[in-house]
């Protein structure tokens, strides 16, 4: 499990409890949201191949917000063998109009530090390669709540979440698409959301019912 830009492994303790009583060895690991992914990356290695050596099953990622485009860069240049299913809750796969406009007030470099780089929306060539294509069973929560909606909805498009539009969640050669509406922050504690979560690792879709909260 890798947590969003700003938080910690903590922030994914319940759901890392939940996937735990559903049968899942679970591991949430943390990272430097501000570092650069390179950087990001090489701490991950470690402790991702250690857990691949001592589980016999899939691995599978869950990750928030940024984690999302970690787990897509981690799975680019050091893709599991086996490699299981990837849920993505409320990532800003194209970028994020809230990054953009920390970009025009000069803010960026000091709140998002070097993964400014690819979380606004003008990514460079060179960055949508590090992140890789998807080539893997992929499932997507978005989330339509926003904490402070009179703010997002002079930032951001409708719907969001207050700090990602549902539309720059999406992402060529996702298996699966839902939308809850949970706030952002609030993703992976939420009952829907961790039970969405489960279901598609148990299953590979979120279904057409709606899950019961775990």
């Amino acid at each position: 499990m890798l947590h969003g830009h700003g938080r910690t492994r903590h922030s994914m303790r319940k759901l890392e409890q939940a996937c735990r009583r559903a049968g899942y060895r679970s591991f949430a690991l943390g990272y430097n949201g501000h570092g650069k992914m390179e950087t990001i990356l090489a701490g991950l290695h470690g402790p991702i191949t250690a857990i691949e050596r001592d589980t016999d099953g899939p691995i599978h990622f869950i990750t928030h917000s940024l984690g999302g485009l970690v787990a897509r860069a981690y799975i680019a240049k050091h893709r599991p063998e086996r490699l299981g299913r990837v849920v993505m809750l409320a990532p800003p796969n194209k970028g994020s109009e809230l990054a953009d406009l920390l970009s025009r007030l000069r803010l960026d470099h000091i709140v998002l530090g070097h993964s400014r780089r690819f979380l606004t929306l003008g990514r460079t060539p060179e960055h949508e390669r590090v992140l890789g294509v998807v080539d893997y069973d992929l499932g997507i929560v978005a989330g339509t709540r926003a904490i402070a909606p009179l703010f997002s909805r002079l930032i951001l498009p409708t719907p969001n979440d207050g700090k990602v539009s549902v539309a720059a969640t999406r992402v060529w050669g996702m298996k699966d698409f839902a939308v809850l509406p949970v706030p952002h922050m609030l993703m992976p504690w939420e009952g829907r959301v961790i039970a969405h979560c489960l279901q598609f690792l148990e299953r590979g879709d979120f279904g057409k019912g709606e899950p019961q909260a775990a």
